[in-house]
């Protein structure tokens, strides 16, 4: 009887709680359907998903059922609905965007017609999407680079070019924790990536040169500033960063000002508030229409043509539409006399974006756009936040305090809700961030944004010369701001690859604090703190060895990673550099006191507490001596190699050559524990084990998944 009473009073309390925080419920909703698209992402395989489905739909039926009613049981309902729906949402999607996909690299000669061009010229690139024509050995659909030089002027959305190029598969993750293009390309519906090579042939022209405005005004932007501040330029007016340059480009990331480039809510109201300022003040010019018009619902109606006209020409990208809704429902709820900036608004708004594009979920985007709104709403629907910065009479001087210290306490806020998740998918985060927002936001908003749109405008008569000037000034400024801050000393936060589970805890705390209203919220700061304290104290991995094997980074004697092949590229040091948690610049295995290498093998000792690890790679394209070879392995613990090693080749605990790694990936090493993490775990996703096509082989039959051979 005391437990029944005990029961009854707990359910009694939860309702009571329940009833106080009703307003907040329905932003979970979205949580929800994102908790079910994130179980299909990280459960390995079919039955698993029909697994989580249907436990899922038997929680909602079970809540249903409860007696006595009430809001917990319609929640957890409601919850449970929302998981499933998730679920088979992601997993409809990915089956709904299948195609197949290039089985092993190859060249080919081709034709297709060309989807869409990308101007690169940072990179001296030209990066062109392509839809094979007649070519049922190709995948639909492929990307490749050619270099500008071998552009054709008449290289144009809609044309039918022939041209020769190097294929490759869409890569898998390198090494654990490492940027997975193979998912991002499945649902981009890219069967292959590559490069191409001169000549390039228009057999059929494409729309004529300068019809694209986006590109027409990039071009147009970057005439009139040079180098990497006509790119950021472009980058605000349209979304096209390929002109910034790689050095600015990893400035503006480690000062955590990389959000300026990527066109959303920043932008999007930007240029909302501008086109509704200028609507109402012309307008406002005529006694009669401002007499006999409602100017606000007017303006508010150019600001959605902005809004939507903004987002097409800038590419329509995920930020761009959440923020383009997020405006519009903005304008709705001021044209109804509502309250506007709720995070009812951001729920809607995720919402939205997850039925639509459910698989952006998954990605940083998608991620640090939603967390960075959602850190400013809560924070300034917090009464006490409200009551300290809400107007009053007072000074220009404290009024003008008030306003830095408003901009600080979000500025804060914000990089506490984005560093998790860039260290956790970049591996990186900026300290001095919101130092440098609180001069690089408005320096963006007030000066470099209406001075751009006051030089286009004054172009159309041939006198925008002078504002053009001005801007790339301004644009001169973000920039040394954005050196100086990524230069200063400890600007940079560096962490290896976070475990999921920690990821999970603090996302998880951080949505409990931000989503409810009364002191339960605090309980959120527990697993935000457990999670935290387990990515900190997740040691970092000793060796990494990529996917191909010709790639390893282990740790030397002195603590620095080293780098087996002497000529690894920018991609490969940067990659390996980031996901083993170095802040330095990666070192040289050929000079680490610890390993004696020959220009074919490399032989390196670690210690690792009380014991020593010995590590045999590979490191050239020519044969060993096989009797050498066998002699080495077994005097070895790990060997690495991208070719098959002979049978007779058998170390003391791994063996990692070209058989072993198809199957595993990219392997990351913790001597310590002797824990081994792999990029394949052995899930069935459709992009890790596709349909393949191979010239000249033909497609095989839709829904067969075995790789060709």
């Amino acid at each position: 009887m005391g437990a029944r009473a005990a029961l009854r009073h707990g359910a009694a309390r939860i309702e009571r709680w329940l009833e106080i925080e009703r307003e907040q419920l329905v932003l979970w909703l979205p949580v929800m359907l994102g908790a079910g698209i994130t179980a299909w992402f990280v459960l390995p395989d079919t039955a698993r998903w029909i697994g989580f489905i249907l436990g899922s739909l038997a929680l909602a039926l079970a809540a249903i059922v409860l007696p006595g009613g009430g809001r917990a049981p319609r929640a957890i309902a409601i919850a449970g609905l929302a998981l499933a729906a998730g679920c088979v949402l992601i997993w409809w999607r990915a089956e709904r965007v299948a195609a197949p996909v290039l089985a092993r690299p190859a060249l080919a000669v081709f034709a297709g017609r060309v989807e869409r061009v990308e101007q690169l010229p940072a990179r001296d690139v030209v990066r062109v999407t392509l839809s094979p024509i007649g070519h049922a050995d190709l995948p639909p659909r492929v990307r490749v680079n050619l270099a500008t030089a071998d552009a054709p002027a008449s290289l144009t959305r809609g044309a039918v070019i022939k041209l020769r190029a190097r294929l490759m598969p869409p890569p898998t993750a390198a090494v654990p924790g490492a940027y997975d293009f193979a998912r991002v390309a499945w649902f981009s519906g890219l069967g292959a990536t590559g490069k191409g090579f001169a000549p390039v042939e228009v057999v059929t022209p494409g729309v004529a040169p300068g019809a694209d405005l986006r590109a027409r005004l990039s071009g147009h932007i970057q005439s009139r500033i040079a180098g990497s501040g006509g790119g950021i330029a472009s980058a605000l007016a349209t979304g096209d960063q390929g002109a910034i340059a790689e050095e600015d480009s990893e400035a503006m990331r480690r000062s955590g000002l990389a959000h300026l480039l990527s066109v959303s809510g920043l932008h999007v109201t930007a240029v909302t508030a501008a086109a509704m300022l200028l609507v109402l003040r012309l307008l406002a010019l005529s006694p009669t229409l401002a007499l006999r018009w409602r100017l606000p619902l007017v303006a508010a109606g150019a600001g959605a043509l902005a809004a939507v006209g903004y987002t097409l020409l800038t590419g329509a990208e995920v930020p761009t539409i959440r923020s383009c809704v997020a405006a519009l429902l903005v304008l709705l709820a001021l044209s109804l006399g509502r309250e506007a900036i709720t995070l009812r608004l951001v729920a809607a708004g995720a919402f939205i974006v997850l039925l639509l594009w459910p698989e952006s979920l998954a990605g940083p985007s998608f991620q640090l756009s939603f967390a960075a709104v959602t850190a400013i709403v809560a924070l300034h629907e917090s009464p006490r936040v409200r009551g300290w910065f809400r107007r009053r009479e007072e000074g220009r001087g404290r009024r003008l305090l008030r306003g830095l210290g408003s901009l600080l306490l979000t500025g804060v806020a914000v990089e506490l809700a984005l560093m998790p998740i860039g260290l956790f998918h970049f591996h990186k985060a900026g300290i001095y961030g919101a130092l440098a927002n609180i001069v690089a936001i408005p320096l963006t908003t007030f000066v470099i944004m209406p001075l751009e749109a006051l030089a286009l405008a004054l172009d159309m008569a041939g006198i925008g010369a002078p504002v053009w000037w001005l801007t790339a000034r301004a644009l001169d400024l973000l920039l040394w701001l954005a050196h100086v801050t990524a230069s200063a000393p400890g600007a940079v936060a560096a962490l290896p690859a976070m475990p999921g589970g920690a990821y999970a805890l603090i996302v998880a705390g951080g949505l409990w604090v931000a989503l409810w209203r009364t002191r339960v919220r605090w309980g959120g700061l527990a697993p935000f703190a457990v999670g935290l304290g387990w990515a900190l104290l997740t040691p970092a991995p000793d060796l990494l060895v990529t996917g191909d094997g010709r790639h390893l980074a282990i740790r030397t004697s002195d603590g620095a990673m080293a780098l087996l092949r002497d000529r690894a590229g920018d991609y490969t040091r940067s990659m390996l550099g980031e996901n083993s948690g170095a802040e330095e610049e990666l070192a040289l295995l050929s000079e680490a006191p610890d390993a004696r290498c020959s220009p074919d093998l490399c032989l390196v000792e670690v210690r690792s507490g009380a014991r020593r690890w010995r590590v045999l790679a590979t490191r050239s394209g020519y044969m060993v001596p096989w009797a050498e070879m066998i002699a080495l392995c077994k005097a070895t613990d790990v060997v690495v190699s991208d070719r098959r090693l002979p049978p007779g080749c058998i170390p003391r605990w791994l063996r990692l050559d070209r058989d072993t790694l198809a199957k595993t990936g990219g392997v990351a090493i913790t001597f310590a524990d002797a824990r081994i993490r792999t990029v394949r775990g052995g899930g069935t996703h459709p992009w890790l084990n596709p349909l393949t096509v191979q010239p000249p082989f033909a497609a095989r039959p839709v829904g067969d998944r075995r790789a060709t051979r």
